[in-house]
Parts: structure tokens; sequence; C-alpha cells
């Protein structure tokens, strides 16, 4: 049986993840607070910021500023694509 979560980015009750996606104290908040959807949603505004930022996951800088803006994306204000960024048409 799956476990649901209030997810804080969606504002309504969904299906929780099935384990912590992040180490640390921000994976907890994301196991408790965020949903398998939100999740998905997450991983592709990542790669968008890791594709137009040519970010290497391997240099710490860019995982540093990753976090920084999976903090933003999930508890803050929100994590904006790069200025200039045309979303592909699909």
């Amino acid at each position: 049986m799956s476990r649901t979560v209030h997810c804080v980015k969606l504002q309504r009750e969904a299906e929780g993840l099935a384990y912590a996606p992040y180490p640390g104290e921000l994976g907890k908040r994301i196991f408790d607070n965020i949903s398998k959807e939100a999740w998905s949603q997450w991983l592709a505004h990542q790669t968008m910021l890791i594709n137009e930022n040519r970010l290497s996951p391997l240099d710490p800088k860019a995982r540093k500023f990753l976090e920084g803006e999976m903090e933003k994306y999930f508890f803050g204000s929100g994590s904006a694509a790069p200025q200039g960024y045309v979303a592909p048409d699909g």
C-alpha cells in the first residue's frame, strides 16, 4: 500500500515517495512533504537547469546550486527558469 502526504508543492493529498530522494535534512523534509508527482516535476525542472546552465553534477558548486534551487522549488518562492529560456514545443 502506498503512503500519502499533503504535498506542499501541489497543495493537495497525493501519493508520497517510497524513500527519501536526497540525503540529510532536506531529503527528510521532501520525503515528509512532497508527492511523487511533484518530485517528478522537480526532476524535469532540474534537468532543464542542468542543461541550460551547462552544469556538471560532479561539480560541488553545481550540486550546491541545485540543492538551493530544490529548496526554493519546494519550500520557497520557486525556482525560475534561466533568463532567456524558451520551453520546447511539445
